[in-house]
């Protein structure tokens, strides 16, 4: 009976002793537990406040091997039929930048069937290429992929000795990728709106490159048309409508600045006969050769024209040159052009002048009539006294 007694107190006292011990594993395991949320939490705060693929990838290989004890832990992205070993934390490297095809590695099955494995012994299992692991250090993996439509990669879990990956390991590293699954997607939106705004901006631009070549291709054209409809063709000098358009400009400032400016009324002699005797071809010769004495006579800022076939004018603001000093040096351009042109027939200009008053009430077209009868005063008396051999 004592012995019995004695059994049972032995019996009673190795159960008080059981409940401390499995009260200690229940609290550590829930201090664990506990901790592994903690850090999950922290986890998920990190990933949403990535900004780029490369920091998300960086974030979930640190928290991964972390959470698990991990020797390394990887993370593998598919493009295609390759895979891309993208980012890792390990003690010793494994494939950093390495790109392989998919069913050359055990984690193109984990992709292709969307499925997590653990494998306790990488030499053996069937899944696995043979050798792939004889250079490195490894001895056991787990690997989960990162659910998409299609697959985006896996991450996958090293251990240099021996190690099974519990059902718990397994799960909580798949709650891991699935959180990345959301940040990556999120990244690759913001990378393909970023490329697509990109592409459209620069649509945007090219397109308002053209606008604004054809708009200065219209300005240009328009330039060159309006400057054709106001130059003279043979010579370049204003037309008429250049003349009435720039000498009125000047005209109206004349009057505001109170200054004074002269009019030249010029005609070719004989340029009928001429064009009748000689040809067209010795007439703009005589032609061309006015306007070189013009501009050589006057100044840049005058304007010059061709109003008809033998007429020219000239319209000369703010200038105190004497009338006779205009004339002379007329007549010595004209001199200076037949002496290096001797073919006949020579150059001869009849010339009438006005001088135009800030205050006289005569618009530009009645200085133009003036100009022109001062002009033809001297063509006659050149009549009355011919010197060139074709007369009027």
């Amino acid at each position: 009976m004592f012995k019995n007694d004695s059994m049972g107190a032995r019996a009673d006292s190795d159960t008080a002793q059981s409940v401390p011990d499995r009260t200690r594993l229940m609290v550590r395991d829930l201090a664990e537990s506990t901790h592994a949320v903690l850090q999950f939490v922290d986890l998920v705060h990190k990933l949403a406040d990535a900004s780029d693929l490369g920091q998300i990838l960086d974030i979930v290989a640190r928290s991964a091997r972390k959470l698990h004890s991990a020797d390394a832990a990887t993370i593998i992205l598919r493009e295609g039929n390759e895979v891309v070993y993208a980012a890792q934390d390990a003690a010793q490297p494994l494939w950093p930048g390495k790109r392989m095809h998919a069913v050359e590695c055990i984690s193109g099955w984990v992709m292709d069937h969307t499925t997590a494995v653990s494998v306790f012994d990488v030499d053996t299992d069937i899944r696995i290429p043979a050798g792939r692991y004889h250079s490195t250090w490894v001895r056991s993996l787990a690997m989960v992929p990162i659910r998409s439509h299609p697959c985006l990669g896996a991450i996958g879990l090293y251990w240099s000795t021996p190690h099974h990956a519990t059902q718990e390991q397994v799960r909580l590293l798949q709650a891991l990728a699935d959180a990345s699954t959301i940040a990556i997607e999120k990244c690759r939106i913001k990378d393909e709106m970023e490329v697509l705004v990109q592409q459209r901006t620069q649509e945007l631009e090219s397109a308002n490159r053209e606008l604004r070549n054809d708009a200065m291709l219209r300005r240009q054209m328009e330039a060159k048309i309006l400057h054709l409809s106001l130059t003279d063709e043979l010579t370049s000098l204003n037309n008429r409508r250049g003349f009435l358009m720039r000498a009125d400009q000047l005209f109206k400032l004349m009057h505001r600045v109170n200054t004074r400016a002269w009019l030249v009324y010029v005609d070719i002699d004989n340029l009928k006969k001429v064009n009748d005797k000689c040809g067209h071809e010795a007439g703009d010769r005589l032609i061309r050769g006015t306007a070189k004495v013009l501009r050589e006579s006057f100044r840049d800022s005058d304007v010059i024209a061709r109003i008809g076939g033998d007429e020219f004018v000239v319209f000369a603001t703010g200038s105190s040159t004497p009338l006779a000093e205009i004339h002379a040096r007329l007549d010595r351009n004209v001199m200076h052009f037949n002496s290096f042109n001797p073919d006949p027939p020579p150059l001869s200009l009849s010339v009438g002048t006005i001088r135009c008053e800030p205050r006289a009430s005569q618009t530009l077209e009645e200085l133009i009539c003036l100009a022109d009868a001062a002009m033809y005063i001297e063509k006659r008396a050149k009549r009355e006294h011919p010197q060139t051999e074709i007369t009027d």
